[in-house]
């Protein structure tokens, strides 16, 4: 075996267990609590969108556009380096939950919204003729049944949320892909490190495919029959 080899060998050991904690206290955290906040922003944005009242439909159409049509990496810049340009100074961590929730929640609304129209009127019809209200009805009937058309393209933003928070490297987020950058700056071995992160990654995004699975699996019993 070659010195370069051997050298390359001792740095990806090194180097495997600081990034792994990295990721677990950093990048899995900042991703759980992203994607519950705004999964819960979501929900409130598609139920906006499917209100009467025109005020809510038109501030929640406009959110959704802002966000949608602006970088990810720009609104947590905004966050992190311009607030403070008006006394708003939040510390890297809360910034980064709140640039990435805010964006789940934008995506995640659309989904929400096209799964509970998705329901046919007849699901609709079907609760009222046993005398449930609409908010029965869509706890009791819809939002089951909605749920389940929603978890693959939710479980798949969720996924996509953990491979976005290597992001928040560039608003100083010590998280997993700033632990790599460190590293590499003191190893000068760029592509070792950087497939080293991608592995953990990626590790990380199959056992969160595996419980997407197992989710979807839970909600098949919700499927009209």
């Amino acid at each position: 075996m070659s010195d370069r080899t051997e050298r390359l060998i001792h740095i990806f050991i090194e180097s495997f267990l600081p990034l792994l904690k990295a990721g677990v206290a950093f990048t899995i955290p900042l991703t759980l609590i992203s994607f519950v906040l705004g999964f819960a922003l979501a929900f409130l944005t598609a139920l906006a969108r499917l209100s009467s009242l025109r005020i809510l439909v038109e501030t929640a159409r406009f959110y959704v556009w802002v966000i949608r049509g602006t970088p990810l990496l720009v609104q947590l810049f905004i966050i992190f380096y311009g607030l403070p340009s008006i006394g708003v100074v939040i510390d890297a961590f809360p910034a980064a939950v709140i640039g990435f929730s805010i964006s789940v929640g934008a995506y995640g609304s659309e989904i929400i919204r096209a799964a509970i129209v998705s329901i046919g009127k007849g699901q609709w019809e079907a609760a009222y003729s046993v005398g449930m209200t609409r908010s029965q009805a869509l706890r009791r009937v819809i939002l089951p049944q909605a749920a389940r058309v929603s978890v693959p393209p939710l479980g798949n933003s969720f996924i996509s949320l953990l491979k976005d928070t290597s992001l928040a490297a560039a608003i100083t987020m010590p998280e997993m892909f700033q632990k790599a950058q460190q590293i590499t700056a003191y190893y000068y071995e760029p592509m070792l490190l950087y497939c080293e992160a991608a592995l953990i990654y990626l590790i990380f995004s199959t056992v969160l495919s595996a419980l997407q699975r197992r989710l979807e699996k839970r909600f098949e019993r919700y499927s009209a029959r």
